[in-house]
């Protein structure tokens, strides 16, 4: 009995020295974490701040505030130019291809070239009229040229059989209401100019709509004189207002004019958009918010050196009457859609053509056309459009 005493009172000893051990080790631990971190606090008084903030403000479970949405991040800086070393060759390039007119080509040489229009789309991604204008170009290859700047970083996929199939030229980002507006409407005038054929240049947006078919588009670009730029001289603040004296002596006051941003211009104008330098750094220099580039570039510098090649109008319609939120024009969605807006569109104004002729036809382009009016403008009649929308085009494409 005293045997088996003695063996029970050595298990327990040992037991009791194991778990002495095992208090041991996990002080040892305990010692060697809190050395450890002291360590860390001590390396870190050289860093920032921030770093430190960050680092031991990460909670267990998060907060309820941190399960709402985050903020919208603030708006990125407003770059001034995205002109890259290939866009100056590409001017340079686009500068040097002759115009028709006093160029060195002799009339058998320009005989061989069909003169066509280029239509350039100023796009955000996607073109959500492209069935629309799939149907308008329909049959007219050879008297068009397409051209794409959209955002560099979007990705999209189109049959090879569509009009817009390979039309995306190299393109940087654009921001509303700075410099890379004009940028970017450079970038596309100065590829179609390598096109010698191209003698016609249409801005366009992915909210504009065709108001007539091809032919008559066609016809009427072609047998005009003069360019289409819409600019005035507007005493208001958000015209004069918006001039930078520090512009002059090369712009004045009595120089500087607004207009709409979507523009026409035959070849010989569009080859002085591109080549300009002077004009286009002193904007770049003195033209920020609340100065848009967009709306007095070009029309101050057409106004002050080219305005005898002007008919000082646009041909795309927005409606820009009361009520309207903010800096832009009224969109259309499918309810909007109707025969009698669409003919008051194309016949509801009076102008000039040519200098000399009296016209309703003034408008060749209508904009803010919504993604949502694109069925409703594909079900308008052949007869109203003078094309027939479905002609050619998948429905499902």
């Amino acid at each position: 009995m005293g045997r088996d005493q003695q063996n029970r009172s050595e298990r327990i000893c040992h037991l009791h020295l194991k778990i002495i051990h095992v208090f041991y080790l996990l002080f040892v631990v305990i010692g060697l974490s809190l050395l450890f971190n002291t360590s860390i606090i001590l390396c870190l008084k050289n860093f920032s701040p921030t770093f430190l903030s960050f680092l031991y403000s990460i909670p267990n479970s998060p907060k309820p505030s941190e399960l709402l949405p985050a903020p919208t991040p603030p708006p990125p800086p407003l770059p001034i130019s995205t002109f890259s070393r290939s866009d100056q060759e590409l001017f340079k390039r686009a500068a040097m291809v002759p115009s028709i007119q006093g160029s060195s080509l002799n009339y058998h040489t320009y005989s061989t070239h069909v003169p066509k229009v280029a239509f350039m789309f100023l796009t955000r991604g996607p073109l959500p009229l492209r069935r629309l204008w799939e149907g308008f170009f329909k049959g007219n290859q050879g008297f068009y040229s397409i051209y794409v700047h959209s955002h560099p970083c979007y990705i999209e996929t189109l049959p090879r059989d569509s009009v817009f199939y390979g039309t995306r030229i190299p393109s940087q980002p654009v921001f509303w209401g700075t410099a890379t507006m004009i940028d970017a409407e450079r970038r596309l005038l100065a590829n179609a100019l390598l096109d010698l054929s191209n003698q016609r240049f249409v801005l366009l947006s992915e909210s504009c709509i065709p108001l007539f078919n091809f032919t008559t588009i066609y016809g009427h670009l072609m047998n005009s004189n003069l360019s289409f730029i819409a600019l005035a001289d507007d005493p208001r603040k958000a015209g004069r207002g918006r001039y930078n004296p520090k512009m002059s002596p090369a712009i004045n006051i009595t120089n500087w004019r607004k207009g709409s941003q979507w523009f026409e211009v035959h070849r010989g104008l569009a080859i002085h958009i591109v080549s300009d330098q002077k004009y286009y750094t002193i904007f770049q220099q003195y033209c920020v918010p609340p100065c848009y580039s967009d709306e007095h570039y070009i029309p101050t510098l057409v106004n002050i050196l080219y305005p005898e090649l002007n008919s000082n109008r646009s041909l795309t319609w927005a409606d820009w009457s009361p009520p309207r939120d903010g800096p832009h024009p009224r969109e259309f969605g499918w309810v909007d859609i109707t025969d009698e807006l669409l003919n008051r569109i194309r016949f509801g104004s009076d102008c000039i053509y040519n200098g000399n002729t009296s016209t309703t036809m003034c408008f060749l382009f209508a904009r803010k056309f919504l993604t949502t009016a694109l069925e409703s403008l594909l079900r308008m009649p052949p007869l109203l459009l003078d094309f027939n929308p479905f002609h050619g085009v998948d429905k499902d494409a």
